[in-house]
């Protein structure tokens, strides 16, 4: 019998191989027989009687375990009891988590954020109350959302996706879900399935390159802020401890989430500020995890420092812009407690005034806090001179005032402090005029402004010829561009002497009313309440103006005492991005007739600021050959709606609008002509206001009115 497989090659196949497989088998069995396997051994007798002494393995085995009775003829075998083997702590740990429990596992709802991107959410209100901001923010920072569509992208699916997959992990963790999972499939694309198999190879290779991604979403567990830490805070005295760490608002057991702690830090920085803590230093939040509870602890390393009031302020160019007056326009006096608001607001004042091209504002010692009282902080304001003069220009021409070229010089601080003068000259068709004035801005306080002006002029209107000279001022407190305040006010005088007349006036086609001189002096004030949300382009709130203006008037020897006066409201609304804007405006002078009241005084309607869709002064009365003489009471009325649209990512709006007035004669308004006019308007914004193109044509005309009039201007209607 061979032992071994070099026993069973003979020696003919190692000698000649080829020619002995050509010999073929000796003796081939038939097809079906049995060829006994030659390695096989002959059955072991003492084997065989072991095995038939265990019995007949399918019988059943004794109840009690004890061996079969020997009347039956067959032997039983007595099997003892087996002893379970001890458990395994770390088998079952990793048990538990190569197989999880299915039925952990929440019920999941798709979004889908593109053709490409589909998110499966838990679908319970409860599970993941931040569903809705999760996916917002996923959007806006997905890279796989950002990803165009078509063969070429297909080769990036796959690494986006593992990129998005780190961030939806990173967005659960600032919701504060620390143990949450994000389980991301990847897949091909479509495939043929049962009863597809129509599908072309074509349609296939396609759809196999429309690759597709499923982020399945497990938040678990939502965690809670531990303890919180906020360094030397709470040892301040009181109240500040108390308010201080209000400000913080974060409370042990709040949900952790990151985003707040950012929030909290930033506004316990402007408390600090706020408080008298210049000096305060807030170090970088650290956030300890403990998934054992479910918890997180906040340490924020908080050193207030000292408390300080105010001291003085110290400018870097005294001569140019003192201390003194620095301290005059700020919002605030030595020994109160400081504010980080009040020097920000400093520092953008003189910026305002149009003096400095930068500005640096510093708080430095000058007292130490001792013996519970605070300490006091100067104010070292570093300046850099901007250029002081200005030259500036103008070239134009319009249908009512014809060809005029403008100029202007301006020194803006010639009389220190905030003392400008300035020279201006118009040279026009219709208009003539040379001024010299001075201002000097933050007069005796904040954005109080002081002018006084002497100019002479030689005007052409529609409906006035006037020549003349004189001299205004005004004391005013007003509002700009960075400082917009809720009231107004200006006090004025003037004096004024003035040969004019009405345009062309005629008692008959050749005859033509002589100039009369008028010596006018008067004092003028008024009050403007603003609670619009914008200045020169509001789109909530409103706005009213009144204004007082007692004259007395002397010519040909006759003297005439009268008032004028003018009421304005404006109401703006916002629904949805349109605006709708409406305005109204009366005004009356009491004490006289018109005709006792120099032309130029007179009351008049039309233009783009009045009555669109007529001419500057293009509303009112007329005499016989159509002039207009204007009239002693006036009521206007404006509508409009202000529609954004996505020209110029938003820069374009238009304004269709409908306007309405009437002048009268007497000092009562009697409506016997009420004009309208309507049109279409387009504003251009800009980040120093919307630039106004409105289009208006009259809708009751008379023989004297254009068909279309066009204006432009900067900032709104009204």
């Amino acid at each position: 019998m061979p032992q071994s497989l070099d026993d069973l090659i003979p020696e003919a196949a190692v000698a000649d191989p080829e020619a002995w497989a050509a010999t073929g088998v000796a003796d081939p069995a038939a097809p079906g027989e049995f060829v006994e396997d030659p390695l096989a051994q002959a059955p072991d007798p003492a084997f065989e009687a072991e095995f038939a002494a265990l019995g007949d393995p399918s019988a059943p085995a004794p109840v009690d375990g004890n061996a079969g009775s020997e009347a039956d003829g067959e032997t039983a075998l007595a099997v003892g009891e087996i002893e379970p083997l001890p458990a395994d702590p770390e088998l079952e740990a990793l048990a538990s988590i190569s197989a999880p429990v299915v039925a952990d596992l929440p019920e999941l709802t798709e979004t889908r954020i593109n053709s490409t991107l589909v998110l499966a959410l838990p679908a319970a209100p409860g599970a993941f109350p931040e569903k809705a901001e999760f996916v917002e923010r996923f959007r806006d920072l997905s890279t796989l959302r950002e990803l165009d569509a078509g063969e070429d992208a297909a080769p990036q699916v796959a690494a986006r996706a593992r990129a998005d997959e780190e961030l939806l992990g990173d967005i659960l963790r600032t919701y504060g879900y620390y143990s949450g999972n994000v389980v991301r499939q990847l897949s091909g694309g479509r495939r043929a399935g049962a009863g597809a198999e129509s599908q072309s190879e074509s349609d296939a290779e396609a759809a196999s390159r429309e690759p597709s991604v499923r982020f399945d979403i497990l938040p678990g567990p939502r965690y809670s802020f531990g303890r919180i830490d906020l360094g030397a805070l709470p040892a301040l005295p009181q109240p500040d401890a108390v308010r201080l760490t209000s400000a913080f608002a974060i409370k042990p057991g709040d949900p952790l989430y990151a985003d707040r702690i950012i929030e909290r830090e930033l506004e316990l920085r402007v408390a600090l500020g706020e408080s008298g803590y210049p000096f305060a230093r807030l170090d970088e939040p650290e956030l300890l995890i403990d998934h054992a509870r479910e918890e997180g602890d906040l340490t924020l390393d908080v050193q207030p420092g000292g408390k300080y009031v105010f001291g003085p302020i110290i400018s870097s160019d005294p001569r140019f812009l003192s201390g003194r007056h620095l301290a005059r326009i700020a919002r605030f006096d030595e020994g109160d407690i400081f504010q980080q608001s009040l020097e920000t607001d400093l520092r953008r004042a003189i910026i305002a005034t149009g003096l400095v091209s930068s500005v640096t504002v510093t708080p430095r010692e000058t007292r130490a806090p001792a013996d519970g009282r605070p300490g006091e902080v100067a104010l070292d304001v570093a300046l850099e001179r901007a250029p002081l003069r200005t030259v500036a220009g103008a070239i134009g021409y319009g249908t009512e005032d014809g060809f005029k070229l403008e100029g202007r010089w301006e020194h803006r601080n010639l009389f220190p402090p905030e003392g400008a003068l300035r020279l201006r000259g118009i040279l026009g068709t219709r208009e003539a005029l040379a001024s010299v004035g001075i201002r000097r801005n933050n007069f005796r306080g904040r954005d109080q402004v002081l002018t006084a002006d002497l100019f002479a002029s030689d005007i052409t209107t529609q409906a006035v010829d006037s020549r003349g000279f004189g001299m205004r001022a005004t004391f005013e407190k007003v509002s700009n561009i960075l400082f917009q305040k809720p009231v107004s006010w200006q006090v004025g005088g003037e004096l004024l002497y003035t040969d004019e007349r009405n345009r062309t006036a005629r008692t008959a086609p050749d005859t033509v009313v002589p100039r009369q001189t008028y010596l006018i002096g008067g004092l003028f004030g008024s009050v403007t309440l603003d609670a619009s949300d914008d200045l020169l382009d509001p789109t909530e709130g409103w706005r009213t103006t009144m204004f007082l203006a007692p004259e007395v008037s002397r010519s040909d020897s006759t003297e005439s005492f009268y008032l004028r006066a003018q009421g304005d409201a404006s109401y703006y609304q916002s629904l949805g991005g349109t605006v709708l804007a409406g305005r109204v405006r009366a005004a009356t002078i009491q004490g006289v007739s018109a005709d006792d009241i120099a032309p130029s005084r007179r009351l008049y309607g039309g233009g783009g600021a009045s009555v669109r869709g007529y001419g500057f002064q293009g509303v009112g009365p007329r005499d016989d050959l159509g002039n207009p003489t204007g009239g002693a009471s006036l009521v206007e009325f404006a509508l409009e709606a202000r529609i954004p649209t996505p020209l110029f990512d938003g820069a374009i709006e238009i304004v269709p609008f409908v306007d309405g007035g009437s002048v009268a004669r007497g000092s009562t308004p009697d409506f016997d002509e009420i004009r309208f006019g309507a049109g279409v308007g387009l504003r251009y914004k800009t980040t120093f206001g919307p630039i106004r193109v409105d289009v208006a044509a009259p809708l009751n005309p008379t023989a004297f009115d254009s068909p279309v009039v066009v204006y432009v201007s900067l900032g709104q209607a009204f």
